[in-house]
């Protein structure tokens, strides 16, 4: 015991007894410091859009387009973009340069440097207006991703005015204190007569073709955008443009447009694999509104800062000045409600009235936030970018009246395309956008593909696997514009799942989808009727003859004559023509439900062939195309059915389905 004690005590006294080292407050102290806003972007760029170079490319371009679109509207001018994509393999076969080009405002010399060289620096986040871009960092962060990846500076040039030189300014960024650092600053000529503004950035990134790649970004803008023309460029074709799963991924792009709604307009391949968007609509998007704050979209904190920077001096001026929709009735009713006054100065509020204000502004009710603040696509537009990008042979579209998610304005927007060459056998394909703008990554995550997925196309006669999207030859296409969009991150790739937005989504593709089951059982229809009629003429010929050999009487002629007038009134739905217009030649006295409809556009493929026997046989056969082609009209002309008798009722809508004629149609 004496040993065991004595080793437990030497034991105990090479233990010390405080451990050299510790910091203290004052040594922590020491180490504290600032965080740029840029430096933390900088290490966690992933938050950006940055995540791996394939992802990084398309980031990069995405934010340099969105801004070109942003400034030509806010211009009053159609949008000419040009995108160029170049691989500088003889420098790595990791490297690229982007150049896009634009016909806006141009920007000011003494704001390059704010704009493309400071992080959280912008006009768009104060204001509540529809815009693309939003919090001042998409631009900046991909020239600072570029400074990263390569070292080198992001280059500008710019025209403000008609007349004067362009400005070319090449900068980095200062990543420890957010500030740009500009290396060349010189006048140029090398710049058309316009005025506009080209982005070049030098980065680290991969080409990669698919449903996420560059290619689909611009294909789904020009769907979303018909007003603007779109010259693309991709790096030349070679072993570095491999492809993301090719053969899952349906191409959007065409040789040509299928169709047009007003004048033809092809998808034009260029030189160098490149290829022409051109615009379809020769009109602008009527241009949004800044409106002020709803009442119901503030929170408590929020209220408070608005107190603090408000100029006005009394709180009647305030709430009716500050807020949207808040008449002097309502603000005297939450002033009463909050035990203050319309009269009471504004500094003489303090923590516990503005809460109360806050408590008395959540139990009024208010009309919605104004909706000249948005501007969205419409039903014409959506079809004319559609038919522009997707070969199929239904389009239709509906668009929601608009709702309010925390006090935030938004409405939905929803198009589909169906059958033509969109390949039958996979899933159908969703393309999502976010005011305008396409939203190419964490699509499980997205309230759109959400609303897709839950929604019952086995009703619409569609196949659909449970907790799945459909499948079948079909697009979806899902737009929501707001003030805000509410994106699940930074990078702005997918819509957060309100129930408010999640609804109103429902509500519009359970449209679309009423107005495509009507069509599918119309072309189902149409190919039993020429089925029967088939049948008839297959043995008109036998009936005839064995007639006359009962009643030798009976004129042959003239009994298959008879016969086959009989055969087309009793299938009188195959022989339905429609004009340029979609109507009937015949004028009949009922009209389809898609006949009517001004948000519908219906495609044929032309066929050579008038023989209804060859007809026939041309709705089962394949197409060039290698396509199954059903309900053939001959010559091309447009096929057309009326509704049966017991769907004679016109003009219901379902419940919650937007009012008639609010879209425009033609129906081809």
């Amino acid at each position: 015991m004496a040993k065991l004690s004595q080793s437990r005590s030497s034991t105990g006294s090479k233990r010390p007894s405080a451990r050299k080292g510790r910091a203290t407050a004052e040594s922590l102290a020491t180490q504290q410091r600032d965080i740029s806003v840029i430096e933390f972007f900088a290490k966690n760029r992933h938050l950006l859009g940055f995540d791996n170079p394939r992802k990084a490319l398309l980031t990069a371009v995405k934010e340099a387009v969105d801004n070109a679109l942003d400034a030509c509207e806010e211009a009053g001018a159609l949008p000419d973009i040009i995108v160029r994509i170049e691989h500088l393999a003889k420098v790595s076969e990791t490297r690229y340069r982007i150049t896009v080009e634009d016909n806006g405002p141009g920007v000011l010399r003494s704001q390059v440097e704010n704009i493309f060289g400071k992080l959280l620096y912008g006009s768009k986040f104060h204001r509540l207006k529809m815009s693309r871009g939003q919090q001042g960092i998409g631009i900046s962060a991909a020239g600072m991703y570029g400074l990263m990846t390569t070292g080198k500076p992001m280059i500008i040039v710019t025209r403000s005015r008609k007349g004067k030189p362009a400005h070319h300014v090449e900068l980095a960024m200062d990543t420890t204190k957010n500030r740009p650092e500009v290396s060349v600053d010189r006048e140029t000529e090398e710049f058309p007569a316009h005025t506009g503004t080209r982005v070049t950035i030098e980065l680290d990134g991969r080409y990669v073709r698919g449903r996420t790649s560059v290619d689909a970004y611009i294909e789904q803008t020009a769907i979303a955008n018909p007003h603007a023309q779109i010259s693309y460029f991709p790096p030349s074709a070679s072993a570095d443009a491999t492809t993301d799963n090719a053969s899952d991924q349906p191409a959007l792009l065409n040789g040509q447009a299928t169709h047009a709604i007003e004048t033809p307009a092809h998808t034009t391949r260029l030189e160098g694999g490149g290829a022409l968007f051109p615009r379809t609509v020769d009109e602008l998007p009527d241009e949004p509104k800044e409106i002020k704050p709803h009442p119901l979209g503030v929170e408590v904190g929020s209220l408070i800062r608005m107190l603090k920077d408000t100029e006005h001096r009394q709180l009647g001026g305030f709430l009716t000045l500050e807020f949207s929709r808040l008449s002097p009735r309502i603000a005297q009713n939450i002033c009463k409600q909050a035990g203050v006054t319309t009269s009471t100065w504004i500094k003489s509020i303090g923590h516990s009235e503005a809460e109360a204000i806050y408590k008395a502004m959540h139990m009024m009710k208010f009309q919605s936030p104004p909706l000249d603040c948005l501007a969205p696509i419409g039903a014409r537009h959506i079809l004319a970018g559609l038919l522009k990008g997707v070969k199929a042979e239904f389009f239709t579209a509906a668009t929601r009246p608009p709702g309010v998610y925390r006090g935030n304005p938004f409405q939905i927007e929803v198009g589909l395309a169906f059958g033509g060459a969109l390949p039958a056998d996979e899933p159908a394909q969703i393309i999502r956008f976010a005011n305008r703008v396409p939203l190419l990554y964490q699509q499980s995550a997205c309230a759109s593909c959400k609303s897709v997925v839950e929604t019952s196309w086995k009703k619409y006669g569609l196949s659909q696997p449970r907790g799945a999207a459909p499948a079948g030859p079909l697009v979806v296409m899902v737009h929501m514009a707001s003030v805000w969009v509410p994106f699940t991150s930074e990078s702005k790739e997918a819509i957060a799942d309100y129930d408010e937005i999640r609804k109103e989504m429902r509500l519009a593709l359970q449209e679309c989808g009423r107005k495509l089951g009507t069509y599918l059982r119309r072309r189902d229809r149409v190919r039993r009727e020429r089925d029967r009629r088939l049948i008839f003429e297959r043995y008109i010929g036998e009936v005839a003859r064995a007639l006359t050999t009962i009643d030798g009487a009976l004129d042959p002629a003239k009994v298959i004559a008879d016969l086959e007038r009989v055969a087309k009134k009793r299938t009188v739905t195959a022989d339905v023509e429609l004009d340029e217009n979609g109507k009937p030649i015949d004028r009949a006295r009922r009209q389809s439900s898609l006949e009517k409809d001004e948000t519908t556009v219906i495609v044929d493929a032309a066929d050579d062939n008038d023989d209804p026997g060859a007809m026939h046989e041309a709705q089962t056969s394949p197409d060039a195309n290698g396509q199954t082609t059903h309900c053939r009209a001959p010559r091309g002309k447009p096929r057309h059915s009326p509704s049966r008798k017991k769907r004679s009722k016109k003009g219901r809508t379902g419940k919650g389905s937007a009012k008639p004629g609010t879209g425009q149609t033609a129906l081809f």
